[in-house]
Formats: structure tokens, C-alpha cells, sequence
């Protein structure tokens, strides 16, 4: 997501210098020399040092700590924001550490795909994506606008949206079908265990289906623990339809089994067709 994001600013000529800072150097190494930062920080006060706005794009349980680190460097008027998938617990921690003046406004771009590293980045990741922001206590006018101009700048199409309200929609339609993905892979490769060869046989639709449990599995312990009040009911409620599903095909009730993929696919189709919402694999 960092990779993409510096790439991004250098395509679209922004007249701004950008700092990069990562644990690895090679990493930072391969930045520089693809021209997608212009300095690389050897630590994260470093690179806070004398910025007017950065850009945490880390797993979300790490960010508050980030903001620790970057803490020496910040003046005030330095603008934080992220690129995380929760928020509302996030943006409280975040606010406990952040230094007097310096405003932070919770962002996620609703981009990405299941590769990352900065090799897996690229400029384009975010034009024609949304980018929702979900401000916070210590956010203000002046840096939501440049948290704003930032993001329309790529190409994003920028959005507001409550942080409670954020992490409720995305533990439906995001981190619920990650919990799924994965738990999909762990049944097969459980059931190949006791039949050597069944993953041999997965076709397109497996496929497709479980291409988000190749994501980042460091990312994804974070959005679920810090989510954990919206994705847990969100994992019963689809536990819920599971068991009716199960129950229907254990009466043998193909007219109700029917039904209810009918209504499936109805919602499906709909979304097909419709603008979509939410552009990326976020």
C-alpha cells in the first residue's frame, strides 16, 4: 500500500519530496532506485522530521507504536494519517500517543490486491478507487483537506463516513470474507490430508473464491482482533446461514435449498450490474 501510494504521488509530478522509512533496507534500497521515494529515513522520527504529512500504511495494531516512534520528529501542524482497515478503535489509540498540535485523520483506501511488498506495488492501485475518511477527535478542517487533496490528486474519489459506521459495513463485506477464505483453505487442505490429490482437482471457481486467503496473513490477525466487536457477530450471523443451508440439505428440501440460492444469486446479479461502491480488494 506504501509503495503504491509513493509511486502514485511521483506519477501524478505532485511537487512534493517524499521520505520513506521501512525495517528493511533493501526494501528502501529498491524504492529509491525505482525513483518511488526520493530519501530513504534509517528510523521513523527520521522521517517524521520537519514532514507535513505522513502516511502510515502498517498492520492497524501497529500503527499506534508508528506513532510513537515518529513522534520526536513531528512539528506541530504535521498531519497523520493511515491507510488502515478498522478505525474506530485504532483512532483512539492513535490519539492517546500523538503529540501536542499534530492532527491525525483516519483514512482507508478501498484498493489493494492479495500480493504484497513493494514489488507487488504500482501507481495505478489507486485511481478510480474510493477513499473513506473517517476524520476523529483530533483531526481538523485543514487536515482532512489535505488528507483530501491528497487522495483526489491519484485519482481517488473521496468520501466520508463515521468510524463506528466504517467498521461495521467492513466487517460484513470485507473482513468477514477473508475469515472465510481462509477457513475454506484450512478445511481443504485438512480434507487433502486424508485424500492426497483433492487440491489438485480445484478449479476456477476454488479459485476465485479463497484468492483473498493469499493475502498478507500479518495484516489480517490485526483487522480481526482490532475489529473483533463487529467481525465476531459478523461470523455468527454467517454461521447462522450456514446452519439453515445445512439443514435444508440434511431434510433432503431441495424447494427451500432453491430458494435460498435464488436469493443469493438475485443479490449477486444486482451487485454485478450496479456502480461499484467499493472499487478494490481492501
Amino acid at each position: 500500500m506504501g509503495g503504491s501510494l509513493a509511486r502514485a504521488v511521483k506519477e501524478a509530478g505532485l511537487p512534493w519530496r517524499v521520505r520513506g522509512a521501512d525495517r528493511d533496507p533493501s526494501t528502501l534500497s529498491r524504492a529509491v532506485a525505482a525513483g518511488a521515494i526520493d530519501e530513504a529515513a534509517d528510523d521513523l522520527a527520521t522521517a517524521g522530521r520537519g514532514a507535513r504529512l505522513v502516511v502510515i500504511a502498517l498492520p492497524v495494531l501497529s500503527v499506534p507504536d508508528a506513532v510513537s516512534a515518529l513522534a520526536p520528529g513531528l512539528e506541530p501542524g504535521a498531519v497523520l494519517t493511515d491507510v488502515g482497515s478498522t478505525k474506530l478503535g485504532l483512532i483512539r489509540r492513535v490519539e492517546e500517543v500523538l503529540p501536542p498540535g499534530v492532527a491525525f485523520v483516519g483514512g482507508h483506501p478501498i484498493a489493494g490486491t492479495e500480493d504484497s511488498g513493494f514489488e507487488a506495488s504500482f501507481a495505478g492501485l489507486y485511481r478510480g478507487a474510493r477513499f473513506l475518511i473517517t476524520g476523529g477527535a483530533r483531526s481538523t478542517p485543514e487536515a482532512v483537506d489535505l488528507v483530501r487533496s491528497l487522495w483526489e490528486s491519484l485519482g481517488a474519489r473521496v468520501e466520508t463516513i463515521d468510524a463506528a459506521t466504517h467498521d461495521r459495513v467492513f466487517a460484513v463485506i470485507s473482513h468477514l470474507p477473508h475469515v472465510v477464505a481462509y477457513a475454506l483453505v484450512n478445511a481443504a487442505a485438512r480434507a487433502d490430508a486424508g485424500l492426497p490429490g483433492l487440491l489438485s482437482y480445484t478449479g476456477g471457481g476454488f479459485r476465485d473464491f479463497t484468492r483473498i486467503a493469499a493475502s498478507q496473513p500479518a495484516m489480517w490477525r490485526d483487522i480481526c482482533l482490532d475489529n473483533r466487536d463487529e467481525v465476531l457477530p459478523a461470523i455468527d450471523e454467517f454461521l447462522a446461514e450456514t446452519r439453515r443451508l445445512r439443514a435444508l440439505i440434511a431434510a433432503g428440501d431441495g424447494a427451500g435449498l432453491e430458494a435460498a440460492f435464488a436469493a443469493a444469486r438475485v443479490v449477486r446479479r444486482a451487485l454485478a450490474e450496479a456502480p461499484p461502491r467499493a472499487e478494490g480488494r481492501a
